[in-house]
């Protein structure tokens, strides 16, 4: 019983060794509101603005 929780206090340390070294690790959990940066996925998918209008004549012309 006693092998088992030497095996977690080492694990435990490796872990929090391995995180530190890992650099802006943010373990906070999940963000909501002004900081969060979440993309919702129809604005992901659809091509910007700049794209529609340039392609927009190139289409008519070839008509």
């Amino acid at each position: 019983m006693w092998k088992i929780a030497v095996a977690f206090i080492v694990f435990a340390g490796l872990a929090l060794f391995i995180l530190s070294k890992g650099g802006d690790i943010d373990m906070g959990g999940e963000k909501h509101g002004a900081e969060a940066t979440h993309v919702p996925e129809a604005a992901a998918s659809s091509p910007p603005p700049a794209a529609l209008a340039a392609s927009a004549p190139a289409s008519s012309a070839s008509q």
